[in-house]
């Protein structure tokens, strides 16, 4: 896979990691959410997918593009017999990551080529909003790396935002760190995964009710096949 660096800046990344909690919280205020509220939900819904398959415990974890780690405490939390592992472009977002949470994960930098772990590590891989980051172009050598590393059977969820919501695209073009960001539409990801060699990859639809009107949110898992939210994500096996 060919070195990530001429198609992500990876010190555009390190020069937000200082600051992006602030940023994000800032410029998601439009949802009525915090930035922890968003990383929160989308591990328990992982969970709750992974449940409904009534899977056995997964015993290792993959966060591709861990970033500062925010989905860090929630996947310790939620899938606790798992040991975690965090991978990043950006040295400096890892830095912060290990400071805020010390010994929740094993943390790695690499370099955007293969991932220095044997093929087959984990049960369960997640990344959370990622892939928009990089070049669409590079996406199927990166799934194809990701899928050697997931164990046969295992699962992989990848949130992405949805460039169909207006309110979604407007939060990302007044992002500053999303300033080179190109929103994938979710054919296009499944798409991608499936030509790596994901199996039967799932879309779901996500994030149709702001802070407000947070009492609804038990109806959007009956609401999964609307592709309005504000975010989705594919579900698929290695």
């Amino acid at each position: 896979m060919r070195a990530l660096k001429a198609v992500v800046d990876i010190a555009e990344f390190d020069r937000f990691a200082d600051e992006y909690t602030a940023t994000h919280a800032g410029n998601i205020r439009l949802s009525g959410e915090t930035p922890d509220y968003f990383a929160r939900y989308k591990i328990e819904e992982m969970r709750r997918r992974w449940d409904a398959q009534a899977r056995p415990e997964p015993s290792a974890v993959l966060d591709f593009g861990t970033g500062i780690g925010n989905s860090l405490p929630y996947l310790a939390k939620l899938f606790p017999g798992a040991a975690i592992t965090g991978v990043d472009v950006s040295q400096r977002s890892l830095q912060v990551a290990a400071h805020r949470f010390p010994g929740v994960a094993h943390l790695l930098a690499y370099d955007g080529s293969a991932i220095p772990l044997e093929g087959g590590s984990f049960d369960l891989i997640f990344s959370a909003c990622v892939f928009h980051h990089i070049d669409q172009a590079e996406h199927g050598a990166i799934f194809a790396e990701l899928h050697r590393l997931l164990s046969p059977g295992g699962m992989m969820v990848v949130f992405e935002h949805n460039p169909v919501n207006p309110a979604t695209r407007y939060i990302v073009a007044t992002c500053p760190f999303d300033e080179n960001a190109v929103l994938l539409p979710a054919a296009a990801l499944k798409k991608s995964q499936a030509e790596a060699g994901f199996r039967e990859v799932e879309v779901a639809y996500t994030g149709f009710f702001p802070g407000p009107l947070r009492a609804l949110r038990p109806l959007e898992r009956f609401m999964t096949a609307l592709p309005v939210g504000a975010q989705y994500y594919t579900v698929a096996r290695g």
